[in-house]
This record gives C-alpha cells, sequence and structure tokens, in this order.
C-alpha cells in the first residue's frame, strides 16, 4: 500500500509521460511552431457557464483577486493578433468541481493555434500529432458530424429537437436521475452525448465529432447554412474525449455579446460572473488572424498510452496528496 508521501502513479508512467511530451515537443519543433508562456492567474476568466474558474489572491495589487485560467486561450490570441505566428503551449490549467475517473481540478493542456488555417485542415494534423505522440502510426481517423451521429445512434435531430423531445429520449435510454432534471436544450444534448453516446466513439481508432449546434459555439466561428453551424470539433479515443478545437471567432463585437450572454446565464443559475477579458476583445479589434485552434488533455492522452482507467495513476501526486 503506498505511502500518503509517495507518488500515486508509477515511476514507470511518470517515465511515459516524460517521452510523451517529448515527442510532442519535437512534433512541434519539425512543424515550426513555436512554444510559449502565457500567465497562469489573471484578472480576467473563462465566462462559460460550464466552467469554473478558481481565485487566488495577490496581496500587493490594487485587485487582489487573480483567476487560474481555465485554458491559456485568451492570452494566447493576444500573442496571435500581435503577430506570433503558429504557437502551441503545454501548461497546468485549474477547473473547480471537477473530480472523477477522468477528471482533476488542476491538469496539463496542450493548446495550439494555426492562422490561415481552419478547423478541418487543423484536425488533420491533430490526428498526426496523436500519431505521433502515441508511436501508434497506423491508428485511422474519422469524422463525423454531431447531426449524423445523433440522428444515427438515437434517432433525433439535435438541431431542431425540443426541450420536451430531449427529455424524452434521455428518460427513454434509461440515464438514471433523467426525470428529475430541469435542464435547458444544450444540456439535454450533453447529458444525451455523455451518457448515451460517448462511450461508442473513437474505439480502435480517432474520431472527430464535429459541425456542432450554433448554442455551443463557445469562441468558435459560425459557418451559415441550412441549418447553421458552429466550426467546431471534438476528439474521442477508446470512448474518452481528448480535444476540442475551433474555428476561432475574429468578431470583437459577437465576442463581447457571447461573454456577456454567458454572465447573464450564470447569474441566473447562481454562479460566480468573473470580469471580461477586455484585452482579449481589444486583440480582436486590433485584428486577430483568421485562424484555427485547439486545446487537448494531455493527462488523457497519458491515460491512453499507458491503459490507465484512472486519472490519478498518471499524475505524481493528485489533488489530495498535493
Amino acid at each position: 500500500m503506498p505511502q500518503p508521501w509517495q507518488p500515486a502513479a508509477t515511476l514507470a508512467v511518470l517515465a511515459a509521460r516524460a517521452r510523451l511530451l517529448a515527442r510532442i515537443r519535437a512534433f512541434f519543433a519539425d512543424a515550426g511552431v513555436m512554444e510559449v508562456e502565457t500567465p497562469i492567474a489573471s484578472r480576467a476568466a473563462a465566462t462559460d457557464p460550464a466552467l469554473e474558474s478558481l481565485a487566488t489572491v495577490c496581496p500587493g495589487l490594487a485587485d487582489s483577486r487573480l483567476w487560474l485560467h481555465t485554458s491559456p486561450e485568451l492570452a494566447m490570441k493576444r500573442l496571435l493578433a500581435a503577430g506570433a505566428g503558429p504557437i502551441y503551449q503545454i501548461c497546468k490549467v485549474f477547473r473547480g468541481g471537477e473530480r472523477g475517473r477522468r477528471h482533476h481540478p488542476e491538469f496539463t493542456l496542450l493548446e495550439w493555434y494555426r492562422p490561415g488555417w481552419d478547423y478541418r485542415r487543423l484536425l488533420v494534423e491533430v490526428a498526426a500529432l496523436v500519431r505521433v505522440a502515441l508511436d501508434r502510426p497506423e491508428l485511422a481517423a474519422e469524422v463525423l458530424t454531431y447531426r449524423a451521429v445523433f440522428l444515427d445512434r438515437l434517432g433525433l435531430d439535435p438541431m431542431g429537437a425540443d426541450i420536451e423531445t430531449l427529455r424524452d429520449a434521455a428518460r427513454g435510454s434509461g440515464i438514471a436521475g433523467a426525470a428529475d432534471l430541469a435542464l435547458d436544450v444544450d444540456g439535454w444534448l450533453d447529458l444525451l452525448l455523455t451518457h448515451r453516446i460517448e462511450s461508442g466513439l473513437g474505439r480502435g481508432r480517432l474520431t472527430f465529432l464535429c459541425d456542432y449546434p450554433p448554442s455551443q459555439a463557445a469562441l468558435a466561428r459560425i459557418r451559415a447554412g441550412d441549418p447553421p453551424v458552429a466550426e467546431r470539433f471534438e476528439l474521442y479515443l477508446e470512448g474518452m474525449e481528448l480535444a476540442n478545437g475551433f474555428t476561432e471567432l475574429t468578431d470583437a463585437a459577437e465576442q463581447r455579446r457571447r461573454f456577456r450572454c454567458d454572465l447573464q446565464r450564470r447569474a441566473d443559475a447562481g454562479l460566480a460572473c468573473p470580469p471580461i477579458d477586455e484585452a482579449l476583445l481589444a486583440a480582436l479589434e486590433a485584428g486577430l488572424p483568421p485562424s484555427a485552434g485547439v486545446a487537448l488533455g494531455v493527462d488523457r492522452l497519458l491515460m491512453i498510452a499507458t491503459g490507465s482507467l484512472h486519472i490519478d495513476q498518471v499524475l505524481a501526486f493528485p489533488v489530495e496528496r498535493a
């Protein structure tokens, strides 16, 4: 039985982490993508109602409260606007309310941006990076649309379904506790995706799920059409979500509108309302180049590489031992 002072991950897994990180850095060095660092603590924070930012205090500042970033995205986009070109970062990020078999409040994120690319071009590079990181050059990939997967697996159209239809689908599919939930459309869609679709994605191959409902665009560009879709993808491997990528929104006014809508939803739900990132909005106004970006969970990738079933098995010191 390991003692409390000892690492949760074995030394072999820690060595596997080092090799994984080395392969990632070598991949980007070969591709001409520059590694950057941005602050972990910021005066602003993510407004997404699904994310809980953690706050810290820094005495001596006019406003002593800083927020630990949930992603380096906002600061990295400021670098893009400043002309940094293709960039990547490997860093620790922090999210409250996340603890479980695949979740930890502090985790390692790989994030990168490609000016001049869209999400379809980027997902090809994501597949190449994962093959190199896992040393699995034979790993196949498929691209499926969000709408097609819901129609195929659940027989419903997520682009037009109302709350009642989605609630009935959740109850009918036997999701525990669904009868007692009161969710909006996106809440029901997320519940159905995570509980009835996700486990079957990426089995023996990389599965990219793309073209999400516009209401789930986050910081992605929306493409007009019938129906319109968010130019967004998520990557799954062995039933586990690994990455989330976008064709990035570059419109400052639209981004401000989305931030304000997020804050209203947070207020309605009784959640903390952190400051909007005015520096990011200023960068968008100055001119963010058309870009695609993606965030990939390194710990989850390492879980797959080592056959680990719990995230604690790939962490030196999980939060309970920190």
